[in-house]
């Protein structure tokens, strides 16, 4: 990625809405025509808070990065850089503000100034326990055609397979309060953009104010697993992804090619249910991992992910996967572990079934369970056999079929993740009245019928639900 990518990208990248720009009185004031390293700029300055604003003593520091999103988008870089070296004078510790004064001095054409800061930045995020932000900076850092070996060296020495700082648990900053209050933005702050720029960068680059980094640091999932000597290639496979608020990384049903690391910024899982009406499943920060599970099974996405305000992300695909799957074996296991422990927390957040038990209960329930991997075309249920037990769908699809009056199957419906089936016949104590056959490789769990008679017997909301979700299936002629 080059320099002048890493430019558009930046500026995109802390692009929101127009509805959210606030202004003193809808006019802006312009500069004079201002040099910076020889590049001349013709720079504005949008006014930070509305009327309603203008006496109030502090805002929220949520709302004066909003704010600072919204000049960067704007192309009032200046005006933003401002904004990231007050909330960072206010507050020392505030590793966003510092980024961001990276990207805002590339965007104003001050490259050296932008690479001396990310780099900076990028060794204080490995020696402080941030290891993805970190990342994003060398990958900065080499699109504009710097050296990333010395930040790289420390990260594999730091956070590789046994390296002797991980620890099972370990201190670390805890996050900025967003919610704290802040004093506007100084009116003296407007001056001369060329000072604002040199101001911001040394404060972005003077790291006093942390007297001491940890000694010891949490394992990060993926390249906690790589050997010290594999750590540069990995890193090096990355492909960085500066996302703005609104755009899609993932798309449900879509093949997945490739997993996602959150590095900074924010993102939401949303997935389509019934009616096909979406709902947000929740929100994933730093450090979070998405969209592993369609690449470790080869299934579809089963859920979509969208950026909320702006992210960068680490994007690992197929073929990198499985350079690193070839020199570390143990890689594709741990994947696939995580893939299904990721599966296995949604259907206890999502499923009825499990919705009447606490978190303990839940875990007792999961125990009665047998987990099984099939092969597409595989037949589950037979029409016309005497019931097994409620089976629920953990990964993959089912076809329900039916027999015609021909004698011939038809497909009447088809299941997907967290759904159940087979307790038709448990509730009525009759044959089954479907066929149930995989359509793709699907993992399935199944708890056996005397156990689940005893648990609808126990809990009469459970069996209203499933005695509803019967109905609606005959109904359905499922």
């Amino acid at each position: 990625m080059n320099a002048a990518e890493h430019q558009q990208r930046g500026a995109r990248a802390a692009e929101v809405p127009a509805a959210n720009r606030a202004s003193l009185d809808g006019t802006t004031q312009l500069f004079e025509p201002e040099r910076i390293n020889g590049v001349e700029k013709r720079l504005h300055w949008i006014p930070f808070h509305a009327p309603a604003n203008v006496g109030a003593m502090a805002i929220k520091l949520r709302d004066l990065k909003t704010e600072a999103r919204a000049l960067a988008r704007a192309k009032q870089y200046a005006a933003a850089l401002a904004a990231h070296d007050h909330m960072l004078a206010v507050n020392p510790l505030d590793n966003d503000s510092r980024r961001k004064i990276a990207d805002l001095l590339l965007a104003l054409c001050d490259q050296a100034a932008a690479a001396n800061v990310y780099r900076v930045v990028a060794m204080h995020d490995v020696r402080s326990g941030h290891l993805l932000p970190a990342i994003v900076g060398c990958k900065v850092l080499e699109g504009l055609g710097g050296r990333s070996d010395e930040i790289v060296s420390v990260m594999a020495a730091t956070y590789s397979h046994e390296a002797p700082a991980l620890a099972k648990f370990a201190a670390r900053q805890a996050p900025v309060d967003l919610e704290a209050e802040i004093a506007p933005v100084p009116a003296a702050a407007a001056g001369d953009p060329g000072a604002i720029a040199r101001r911001a960068h040394d404060r972005a680059c003077d790291l006093t104010a942390f007297v001491q980094y940890p000694e010891q640091f949490l394992p990060v999932p993926f390249f906690s697993e790589l050997p010290r000597e594999l750590f540069p290639a990995a890193v090096q496979s990355l492909r960085l992804v500066r996302a703005a608020d609104g755009d899609v990384v993932i798309k449900q049903g879509q093949l997945g090619t490739a997993f996602y690391f959150v590095a900074t910024g924010e993102v939401r899982v949303i997935a389509r249910a019934g009616h096909n009406k979406a709902v947000e499943r929740g929100r994933l920060h730093e450090g979070s991992l998405f969209g592993e599970m369609a690449l470790v099974t080869e299934q579809a996405r089963t859920a979509s992910v969208q950026v909320v305000g702006e992210a960068d992300l680490l994007e690992v695909d197929r073929a990198a996967i499985a350079r690193l799957c070839a020199e570390v074996p143990v890689l594709a296991e741990r994947l696939d572990r995580f893939a299904r422990e990721r599966l296995l927390k949604n259907l206890l957040a999502t499923s009825p079934l499990f919705k009447p038990f606490d978190h303990q209960q839940q875990m007792e329930l999961l125990k009665r369970f047998e987990g099984h991997d099939l092969e597409p075309g595989t037949v589950i249920i037979r029409e016309g056999d005497a019931g097994q037990g409620l089976f629920v769908i953990l990964l993959g699809e089912v076809e329900i079929l039916n027999k015609d009056a021909s004698g011939r199957e038809r497909t009447v419906a088809k299941l997907g993740a967290g759904e159940a089936f087979g307790e038709m016949s448990l509730l009525g104590d009759r044959p089954t009245s479907a066929t149930v056959r995989t359509t793709s490789r699907t993992t399935i769990m199944f708890l056996g019928r005397d156990y689940f008679r005893r648990l609808v017997s126990a809990l009469p909301p459970l069996r209203q639900y499933f005695e509803d979700l019967s109905k609606h299936r005959r109904r359905a002629r499922v």
